[in-house]
């Protein structure tokens, strides 16, 4: 997918002792693989939950020299590969080796196709982590292949799958992956009987949060949310200042938002989504080009999207302490008997300072 100065002299990649390499051959090749891993560097430089992928792309030359590198910045920026090869003279790519983290494209959109790009180069091969799992873009390798360049794939796959799941998600699954989150007691209660919630996890918790939420393509949460909370939906680090990637703010339900609700102060557009149906919130989501939202809530939202099964992800922050009350994380889901149960798989669980986080998914799904 996808002048500065021509480096001549081998770089120092760190060496993690990881390879997961497709192909034998190249195992013991150092140089592609130390090159991958840095690849994959530059791959989470550019933003998470968007309508393209994170991808990296470093040109090496025939002795393993690092002649550029490159990676995407954004829809409608140039692709990592033809960043990179914007980065050398004319004619200095032929014969080089061309580490890319995904299957260079092989599709025209609002840039060119990377394969074409990489054959008019004169590359002689092209290594890739991932394919692609978009049909509209791939089937670069198959070209390169046509026109005689050398391709292998798979080399540190996991990690590329991994730094892409929720965009390889989401184009699999023709929709945004939604990622839901609350933050309770350890009786699971989301505030006190008065409606007070702030705050009930600590500084490491509400720092993680904002994490997350720069890795996502937009941030949801419930008017009424709006009205309680009046939350800025925006991703902070711990000194307040905001973040380089920012969720475009979504609001649903029937109420707009005040004209002085802390919203609106977002830098990025508002999208209001006068409608409580959770399948038409995530086409309105689509249509801005984020490929993952991170659904803050309250409970009433939460619910219907996990009753609707459009929750891929939960990530929810355990506080030791006990609030009683009726305020509870979730609502009805449909769930009559002990049989309809709604099972999950917990896949991570982490300490942060004195609160625990369990990111599970559902189990049917996982």
């Amino acid at each position: 997918m996808r002048p500065a100065a021509l480096f001549r002299d081998p770089p120092e990649y760190p060496d993690e002792g990881r390879t997961g390499v497709a192909s034998a051959a190249l195992t013991t090749d150092a140089h592609v693989v130390r090159a991958m891993r840095r690849a994959l560097e530059l791959a989470r430089l550019g933003p998470a939950g968007g309508a393209n992928p994170q991808v990296g792309c470093v040109l090496l030359g025939p002795g393993g020299e690092l002649l550029a590198e490159g990676r995407h910045r954004g829809a409608g920026s140039a692709h990592a590969e033809a960043d990179a090869l914007s980065k050398v003279p004319e004619g200095a790519a032929a014969g080089a080796t061309a580490v890319v983290t995904l299957e260079p494209c092989d599709h025209t959109g609002r840039t060119g196709p990377c394969s074409e790009a990489l054959i008019a180069a004169g590359v002689a091969r092209v290594v890739f982590a991932q394919s692609d799992p978009n049909p509209l873009a791939a089937g670069g390798a198959a070209r390169l292949r046509d026109a005689g360049i050398e391709v292998h794939a798979g080399v540190l796959a996991e990690e590329a799958a991994a730094l892409n799941e929720r965009w390889s998600a989401s184009v699999r699954l023709g929709r945004p992956w939604v990622t839901a989150k609350w933050a309770s007691s350890l009786d699971g209660r989301i505030a006190a009987s008065d409606g007070s919630s702030r705050w009930i996890t600590g500084p490491e918790a509400r720092a993680d949060v904002h994490r997350r939420r720069a890795e996502h393509g937009a941030i949801v949460v419930g008017s009424g949310t709006v009205r309680a909370d009046d939350p800025a939906l925006t991703a902070r680090d711990g000194t307040g200042a905001l973040l380089p990637h920012q969720p475009v703010p979504v609001v649903v339900g029937h109420h707009q938002p005040a004209a002085g609700a802390a919203v609106h102060a977002h830098p990025r557009p508002l999208l209001s989504v006068r409608a409580h149906d959770p399948h038409a919130t995530l086409v309105a989501i689509a249509e801005t080009g984020a490929r993952s939202a991170f659904l803050e809530g309250g409970p009433t939202l939460v619910s219907a999207w996990l009753a609707a099964g459009l929750v891929d992800e939960l990530l929810v922050y355990l506080a030791p302490t006990l609030l009683g009350g009726d305020r509870t994380a979730t609502l009805d889901l449909g769930v009559a008997t002990i049989a309809d149960q709604r099972r999950l798989h917990v896949r991570e669980v982490h300490r942060l300072g004195e609160d625990l986080l369990v990111v599970a998914r559902p189990a049917e799904r996982d």
